[in-house]
């Protein structure tokens, strides 16, 4: 927002942690528009330029939730607009907070959206947690090709 962002959109799973976004934004946080829902079943009703997803894509296992979320971007990203997406990679825990996650490489991931998107870039990156141990995650950006 402090760069000049506008229409931006939050979704999470848990109304408590968008509570407390909505608490560290301030007034800047009617600025946002604020959607309590599991991805699989969000139905954007406007397309974005943008999408970012930092590390709820792995928590989908099954192959049904893993199509659902693939078609939900692929409706709801414009032509030529951006997907952001951060995972764990291979090496990465096969666990987080409980949960039983999937682990992705550039080409697994890659392979998820290619119908839909280019790939423009991934990376990998060491992430260190709190409890002072490592994770690796792995980030890949894409930009949609689907007709406008």
């Amino acid at each position: 927002m402090e760069e000049g962002y506008q229409n931006i959109w939050v979704l999470d799973i848990s109304e408590n942690a968008l509570s407390r976004a909505k608490k560290r934004l301030g007034e800047k946080a009617n600025k946002v528009n604020w959607v309590v829902s599991d991805i699989i079943d969000f139905i954007p009703n406007i397309t974005f330029d943008f999408w970012h997803d930092r590390a709820a894509f792995h928590f989908l296992t099954t192959e049904e939730n893993i199509n659902k979320y693939v078609g939900i971007a692929e409706k709801g990203i414009k032509a030529n607009g951006i997907l952001v997406l951060g995972t764990f990679s291979e090496t990465g825990p096969t666990k987080c907070s409980g949960l039983e996650i999937k682990q992705y490489s550039e080409t697994s991931m890659s392979s998820r959206f290619e119908l839909s998107f280019d790939r423009v870039k991934c990376i990998t990156e060491e992430h260190q947690t709190p409890f002072n141990t490592t994770q690796s995650f792995l980030f890949c950006s894409f930009k949609s090709v689907r007709n406008p």
